[in-house]
């Protein structure tokens, strides 16, 4: 898995004007082809009556999932300037549908690059590009006068924190950098002095 890479936040789109010709940039982060596929079927079903719904993703660690379409515009005038787009940006796991409705003046393939470009540009703003890391929850398991000391360390080494659970002893979920995970286990080890009882769980992205 890597370390971290950039998509965007969330699912949004931004409509750009251009001679009359609305263009509709759609995106959504996704984490399968499979699902850059059927967010891409669900934009045409939602605007089945526009004149395209030009598209491109890029999906996987090393970008092996890349495709495009011009859905009928000029070869190389839509979906190519689309997916150049998510590239340059550094972006994975993400995919976009410019919706266009025609309004009735000929743009040209140079217009036609450049309202493309555009429109992804902007519903890649409207998603918000996010640099998304791997973190590991480790609870930490310590008695309660131990618990004062453990809480402002951590705070002191700026350590992303999940939930505290307070039964018998205390709980702490913390959440290192995953390729931080065995020197803060180590760190934590130390500063207890062995006394806590410390259980390292899965992996996950979050925000950087």
């Amino acid at each position: 898995m890597l370390d971290q890479y950039r998509t965007v936040r969330r699912e949004a789109s931004a409509e750009i004007v251009i001679k009359k010709s609305r263009f509709i940039g759609h995106v959504l982060p996704v984490e399968s082809e499979e699902e850059a596929v059927a967010f891409i079927e669900r934009i045409k079903k939602e605007h089945w009556s526009a004149t395209h719904n030009c598209s491109a993703y890029v999906v996987g660690e090393r970008d092996q999932f890349q495709k495009q379409s011009d859905d009928g515009e000029p070869s190389g005038t839509a979906g190519k300037p689309i997916l150049e787009v998510i590239k340059q940006q550094g972006l994975k796991n993400t995919a976009v549908v410019v919706t266009r409705y025609f309004g009735g003046i000929m743009l040209g393939a140079g217009g036609l690059v450049r309202a493309y470009t555009d429109a992804t540009v902007a519903g890649l703003a409207a998603a918000e590009p996010v640099t998304l890391a791997l973190f590991r929850e480790v609870r930490v398991e310590i008695d309660y006068t131990w618990h004062g000391k453990v809480e402002n360390e951590l705070r002191g080494r700026g350590t992303r924190m999940g939930d505290t659970v307070f039964t018998d002893k205390v709980t702490l979920t913390c959440w290192p950098r995953d390729n931080e995970a065995a020197a803060f286990i180590e760190w934590m080890t130390d500063l207890t002095q062995g006394q806590a009882v410390i259980a390292s769980g899965d992996a996950h992205y979050k925000e950087a």
